[in-house]
């Protein structure tokens, strides 16, 4: 740890300990392995006396800032003078935050709750796509829906998919359609960080924001490397590669060009079924954001990225010229997608922020026989104006959403013409936070929204934050989210395109209303540890969701809202432990009862976990330049969708852990190796089920049969029902349990154990 030679002579040490240009005081400095040790005073200086010459490693430990080692070297007669900068510790309690407030403002100081990940955190587990990286976040877990086109979509404390709003830089532009394959195209190389905010938080956002939002936060061109690449690969030969380029195009503007690949393209069958276990994708995206330096250091930022993927799940004998026939069943998607966003800061004295986003979907898919050809484009534009009035921060906004969709089904075509769906979604909001003293906050907000279809929708926000010490504070927040339902999405591609669509009344949007309480405790002890504890006790009920019913008319999909409620409620905790000798901790569980409640009968969603947790173990070997990460997430039993009282496969999924290991070696500058294992436990969602996709050696149903004796010939895209239009399906010697083709018994990823490789470099 240290080595000196003792002389006669002693000498002294002193300097000054800051962060971010700000003093840092009570920081503990000390050098190892000896007595030696002081603390800063109020202007973050420091003073070591009594010093034999020598070389030293020095220790700087503080409270909410990571522990700083070095090597030092002490000389008699010499004005030994050393200062220091901290960084915030990577619990990034003190992280600059936007979602809770549309505002920018440091995570403890605001006040509503919002968790901070940043790409360090996702590093721990390297992934292809934020989809991916999400299931290490507490609380939040990637959903597969189909097993064959591995389609997803992200829960949010139980809740299902569409009632999570994802953003990019704040612009709702990953919605509808776009959720389906949207998200697996979005590469974890361009991610600042992703705040996310559990509960509602439509009187900012407007539709969508039901349950929770996710904002992914792009890399700031001014900031970001000169050159960076990261490519790793699999033993499943998956391969992901991002590069990114910062160019300075003159003295005006920075721009960050950046690029993904990603290619699987192995038709491997684990489970012996003769389906694809894991869906293959050819993939690529191309994304350029730039910043442009203004007078007054007014703010101009514009991004735009394109994706193009191949997708293809379903019996390994399939090859492209089966693309849409009935002999070799797959599920091939064709996906076209383009962004535009952007932020500009208008000249004015006042400070008034124009954004604007837009993006275009195209996909052409076929599941089987089934064509599903859909066009979606989304336009949205928001004038903002923030102004501070004595204790009062006001920011006031307007903003309007375009919404057009179209497909090849009945779902938009009337009276046997096309016709498109078209949504405008105008609204007003505004917020006031009041800062009664140093110690207590309160935020009120109100959003007006007009749909063209469902008319007027109101949405109210209360928040009340009380700083008891800098070491705890209590967050209360109350409020009520929106969605205007998108009927016609993909769940259309199991048409024949001969069912009628069928609103039965007037429908009302999905609405929810939410109390949430967070507490936040800090614990800083004298040798430098660092504990971090936030804990939040949540409650939901939605009201007027909207169900669609194929059961009731076979020639019909008829559309209504529940007659009951449903009930979201549970508790959450997050646990960061900081240790002085490097080694760090991310742990957190969640709670969770989801209901609902129609006509007094509760029941549990589907695929909907009583209790999770996650963690993340990380520990730098420092004389070998090592780091060290254990990840990993455990899930309680969910229920899961069965096609009949026969149904061989278990009606719920049994506990499960995927667990991760990795070691990253940066001893070389500019680069790091790293190398792991995923999913150690070697969990497959097959275990003690006798198949995982029903039938798939009659995947176009041409030999199930119905109560009348007929044959079902009818195109399929993994009903979970047992309606069919000619009858009830029954058991036959050569369908025993009365199934029909169905892919939807899904709940987790259908890889086993593997290693994976990857290096890094930065130039800076």
């Amino acid at each position: 740890m240290f080595n000196f030679g003792y002389a006669q002579e002693k000498t002294s040490l002193s300097g000054f300990v800051s962060s971010e240009k700000k003093e840092v005081s009570d920081a503990r400095v000390f050098l190892i392995g000896t007595k030696y040790a002081t603390q800063t005073d109020s202007l973050g200086k420091y003073s070591i006396e009594n010093i034999p010459q020598g070389n030293y490693r020095i220790q700087i430990t503080a409270s909410g800032f990571q522990t700083l080692k070095k090597n030092i070297t002490v000389k008699i007669n010499e004005n030994n003078i050393l200062d220091f900068e901290l960084s915030n510790t990577e619990n990034q309690l003190n992280e600059v935050v936007v979602s809770g407030t549309l505002k920018a403002v440091k995570r403890l100081e605001s006040a509503v709750p919002v968790e901070v990940y940043s790409p360090v955190f996702f590093k721990k587990n390297p992934t292809a796509s934020i989809y991916e990286a999400l299931q290490n976040v507490n609380g939040v877990r990637p959903q597969l829906n189909c097993g064959v086109c591995n389609t997803g979509d992200i829960h949010i404390n139980g809740l299902e998919g569409p009632y999570t709003l994802v953003l990019i830089d704040g612009m709702p532009i990953v919605s509808s359609l776009s959720t389906v394959y949207g998200l697996s195209g979005i590469p974890n190389s361009l991610v600042e960080r992703i705040e996310i905010v559990k509960g509602p938080a439509s009187s900012l956002y407007g539709s969508e924001a039901v349950g929770g939002l996710i904002n992914i936060i792009t890399k700031n061109p001014t900031n970001a490397p000169v050159f960076s690449a990261d490519v790793f690969s699999t033993s499943w030969l998956e391969t992901n590669v991002d590069l990114g380029v910062k160019l300075n195009v003159g003295k005006k503007a920075t721009a960050l060009l950046g690029l993904n690949y990603f290619r699987y393209n192995q038709k491997i069958d684990n489970d012996g079924d003769n389906f694809t276990d894991v869906t293959l994708s050819d993939r690529i995206s191309l994304f350029q954001k730039w910043t442009f330096n203004r007078k007054e250091n007014r703010l101009f930022t514009i991004a735009a990225r394109g994706v193009y993927e191949d997708r293809f799940g379903g019996d390994v004998r399939w090859e492209k010229k089966h693309r849409g026939g009935d002999e070799i069943y797959g599920e091939s998607i064709y996906t076209k997608r383009a962004e535009l966003i952007g932020s500009y800061q208008l000249p004015f004295q006042e400070k008034l922020m124009l954004s604007f986003s837009g993006n275009v979907h195209f996909q052409d898919s076929r599941y089987g026989t089934t064509s599903y050809i859909a066009n979606q484009k989304i336009g949205f534009l928001q004038l903002t104006w923030d102004k501070k009035i004595g204790k009062n921060d006001l920011l006031t906004g307007i903003a309007t959403r375009y919404n057009y969709y179209d497909d090849n089904t009945p779902a938009t075509s009337k009276l046997g013409n096309n016709n498109p769906e078209k949504t405008w979604l105008p609204g007003v909001f505004i917020q006031d936070e009041i800062t009664f003293t140093e110690k207590h906050k309160l935020l009120l907000g109100m959003r007006y929204d007009y749909n063209s279809f469902h008319g007027s929708i109101l949405t109210p926000r209360l928040a009340y934050k009380w700083k008891l010490d800098d070491n705890n504070i209590i967050r209360l927040n109350a409020g009520t989210g929106f969605r205007v339902v998108n009927l016609f999405t993909e769940d259309h591609a199991a048409l024949t395109g001969a069912r009628e669509i069928v609103i039965a009344n007037n429908l009302k949007p999905e609405q929810s209303i939410n109390a949430n309480l967070n507490y936040i405790k800090k614990i800083n002890f004298n040798n430098g540890t660092f504990i971090g504890i936030e804990t939040s006790f949540f409650h939901t009920r939605f009201s007027n969701k909207i169900v669609s019913d194929y059961d009731t008319d076979p020639n019909q999909i008829i559309y209504d809202n529940i007659n009951g409620y449903a009930i979201s409620q549970g508790i959450s905790t997050n646990i960061d432990f900081n240790f002085p000798n490097g080694l760090k901790i991310i742990t957190g569980a969640s709670l969770l009862d989801n209901k609902n409640v129609e006509n007094g009968r509760k029941e549990t969603p589907f695929l909907t976990e009583k209790f999770t947790a996650t963690w993340s173990v990380s520990y730098k070997i420092q004389a070998i330049d090592l780091n060290v990460d254990y990840t990993g997430n455990v899930y309680s039993p969910m229920q899961l969708p069965l096609l009949s009282a026969l149904d061989p496969r278990a009606s719920e999924s049994p506990w499960y852990s995927l667990q991760n290991i990795q070691f990253t070696y940066s001893g070389l500058k500019n680069f790091e190796f790293y190398a792991g294992i995923k999913n150690l436990l070697n969990f497959l969602p097959k275990q003690n089920n006798p198949f995982l996709i029903a039938r798939t050696n009659d995947p176009f149903d041409k030999n199930v049969r119905t109560s009348d004796g007929n044959t079902d010939n009818r195109d399929n895209y993994g009903l979970n029902d047992n309606f069919v239009p000619n009858g009830q399906t029954v058991d036959t010697t050569d369908n025993p349990y009365g199934l029909t083709f169905d892919t939807t018994y899904v709940y987790g990823p259908n890889q086993g154990i593997r290693s994976f490789f990857g290096l890094r470099y930065t130039l800076r």
